[in-house]
């Protein structure tokens, strides 16, 4: 008798009405189904991400940034649905709710434009996949590694280890260098200058060896050496090759700087710096050495 007591007054509590929603009445029976739908919907979600990932990570062996973009739009996806299904369970009209609230809705927008932008934002960069965990990228001229993308920003790594949150209405705004976007090949150069009085010649077939000889190069295609410009002390040279890791870029242009370096300096070439080369009227050089006489 007590049993059947408690589980009348237990009824009794969970269909008393809490509030009301859109003309629904909300008890607490339809908030505890609301949160198990949503929990259903994020664990069915984890189920589907694991399911796929090891169904798809052979197929997306080289390209686990466009599989991890993936499995975060089913994610949001499987959650909204959830949430939506949750509030029709309940009893609440989704049309009518989004219409009732749709002045308050456009006022919001307004004061969380920011958010509702970065919001957008992220949602293009899943879809379109553009930018995917993993690319090398060039924003604002800082070069940095995508490591997570969240639906409002994107957490990357620069070269220092340092970790940034950036909001992704960057991405979507301004102009991206994506290095990794295609393939990982990335041309390399860097230049460097010469005395007038050198061979030539001699300077190309120095520095094109030089290239040939880095270990990190890819062998196709071949390192170029490009006679830039004539400056105001030395020739200016350019030195290109490809690479496989545009990360590593500033370790390999370091390490061939110091290749070129120190051949040029075993095949006797000068490495130009800038000079000033000062010239005297006659009259001011008459000058001076009236100056000198007197002294």
């Amino acid at each position: 008798m007590e049993i059947e007591q408690f589980f009348r007054k237990l009824g009794e509590i969970s269909s008393k009405p809490l509030f009301a929603l859109s003309g629904t009445q909300v008890t607490l029976l339809s908030v505890c189904i609301f949160f198990l739908v949503i929990f259903f919907a994020v664990v069915l979600s984890f189920v589907l991400q694991r399911a796929l990932k090891r169904t798809l990570s052979s197929r997306f062996k080289k390209r686990e940034g466009t599989l991890a973009a993936i499995l975060r739009l089913i994610h949001y996806t499987v959650v909204i649905i959830g949430f939506g299904i949750g509030l029709q369970t309940v009893g609440i009209n989704i049309s009518a709710l989004f219409a009732a609230g749709a002045v308050f809705a456009i006022a919001i927008g307004f004061a969380m434009q920011n958010i509702v932008q970065n919001f957008v934002s992220g949602i293009i960069l899943l879809v379109e996949r553009t930018i995917k965990p993993g690319d090398i990228l060039e924003v604002e001229g800082t070069v940095v590694k995508v490591v997570d993308m969240g639906i409002r920003t994107t957490l990357v790594r620069t070269w220092r280890d340092e970790e940034l949150i950036m909001p992704n209405s960057i991405f979507s705004q301004s102009t991206v260098k994506n290095f990794t976007m295609r393939d990982n090949q990335f041309r390399l150069g860097i230049t460097v200058g010469v005395a007038y009085e050198s061979d030539m010649k001699k300077v190309v077939e120095v520095l094109e060896k030089t290239a040939r000889d880095m270990p990190w190069r890819q062998p196709e295609p071949e390192p170029r050496v490009l006679l830039q410009d004539f400056g105001d002390s030395a020739v200016i040279f350019g030195v290109y090759l490809n690479v496989d890791d545009p990360w590593k870029q500033r370790v390999y242009m370091s390490d061939l700087r110091k290749a070129v370096w120190f051949a040029l300096l075993e095949n006797n070439i000068t490495i130009a710096f800038n000079q000033i080369d000062i010239h005297f009227d006659p009259p001011v050089t008459e000058a001076f050495t009236g100056l000198t006489k007197i002294k």
